[in-house]
Protein backbone atom coordinates (compact mmCIF):
# COMPACT_ATOMS: atom_id res chain seq x y z
CA UNK A 1 0.00 0.00 0.00
CA UNK A 2 1.65 3.70 -0.89
CA UNK A 3 0.67 6.27 1.73
CA UNK A 4 1.01 9.80 0.68
CA UNK A 5 0.57 12.58 2.58
CA UNK A 6 -1.70 15.45 0.38
CA UNK A 7 -3.04 19.07 1.14
CA UNK A 8 -6.51 20.13 -0.07
CA UNK A 9 -6.17 20.42 -3.63
CA UNK A 10 -3.58 18.16 -4.45
CA UNK A 11 -3.85 15.05 -6.51
CA UNK A 12 -2.64 12.25 -6.92
CA UNK A 13 -2.72 10.38 -10.16
CA UNK A 14 -3.48 6.66 -10.77
CA UNK A 15 -2.66 5.47 -14.02
CA UNK A 16 -3.17 7.52 -17.18
CA UNK A 17 -7.00 7.91 -16.40
CA UNK A 18 -8.27 8.10 -12.80
CA UNK A 19 -7.20 11.58 -10.59
CA UNK A 20 -7.75 11.66 -7.10
CA UNK A 21 -8.15 15.03 -5.60
CA UNK A 22 -8.10 15.86 -1.72
CA UNK A 23 -11.14 18.26 -1.51
CA UNK A 24 -11.22 19.19 2.31
CA UNK A 25 -9.96 17.45 5.38
CA UNK A 26 -12.13 18.25 8.73
CA UNK A 27 -11.94 16.84 11.83
CA UNK A 28 -10.85 13.12 11.25
CA UNK A 29 -12.53 12.80 8.00
CA UNK A 30 -11.33 13.90 4.40
CA UNK A 31 -13.65 14.40 1.35
CA UNK A 32 -11.76 13.22 -1.98
CA UNK A 33 -12.91 13.40 -5.63
CA UNK A 34 -12.07 10.81 -8.04
CA UNK A 35 -12.18 11.62 -11.90
CA UNK A 36 -12.40 8.09 -13.54
CA UNK A 37 -13.53 6.69 -17.13
CA UNK A 38 -17.49 5.58 -17.22
CA UNK A 39 -15.97 2.35 -17.15
CA UNK A 40 -14.26 1.99 -13.87
CA UNK A 41 -16.20 0.95 -11.38
CA UNK A 42 -15.70 2.82 -7.97
CA UNK A 43 -17.66 1.46 -4.60
CA UNK A 44 -17.38 2.15 -1.03
CA UNK A 45 -16.08 -0.35 0.98
CA UNK A 46 -18.15 -0.50 3.68
CA UNK A 47 -21.09 -0.74 1.34
CA UNK A 48 -19.59 -3.63 -0.96
CA UNK A 49 -19.40 -5.55 2.36
CA UNK A 50 -23.28 -4.59 3.59
CA UNK A 51 -24.34 -5.84 0.07
CA UNK A 52 -22.48 -8.69 0.45
CA UNK A 53 -23.49 -9.63 3.88
CA UNK A 54 -27.11 -9.21 3.10
CA UNK A 55 -27.01 -11.40 -0.18
CA UNK A 56 -25.37 -14.01 2.09
CA UNK A 57 -27.95 -14.10 4.79
CA UNK A 58 -31.03 -14.07 1.90
CA UNK A 59 -29.25 -16.98 0.13
CA UNK A 60 -29.13 -18.89 3.60
CA UNK A 61 -32.88 -17.70 4.27
CA UNK A 62 -34.29 -19.09 0.35
CA UNK A 63 -31.79 -22.25 1.24
CA UNK A 64 -34.17 -22.20 5.00
CA UNK A 65 -37.32 -22.03 3.60
CA UNK A 66 -36.41 -24.94 0.56
CA UNK A 67 -35.95 -26.80 4.03
CA UNK A 68 -39.46 -25.90 5.30
CA UNK A 69 -41.36 -26.20 1.77
CA UNK A 70 -39.91 -29.91 1.49
CA UNK A 71 -40.80 -30.68 5.05
CA UNK A 72 -44.23 -29.77 4.80
CA UNK A 73 -44.32 -31.44 1.44
CA UNK A 74 -42.88 -35.37 3.34
CA UNK A 75 -45.17 -34.23 6.24
CA UNK A 76 -48.04 -34.53 3.67
CA UNK A 77 -46.81 -37.19 1.89
CA UNK A 78 -46.26 -34.89 -1.37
Amino acid sequence: MLVLTRKPGERVLIGNDIVVTVLDVRGDGIRIGIDAPRGIRIQRDEVVDAVSAANQEAQEQAASSDDVEALIKKSLGL
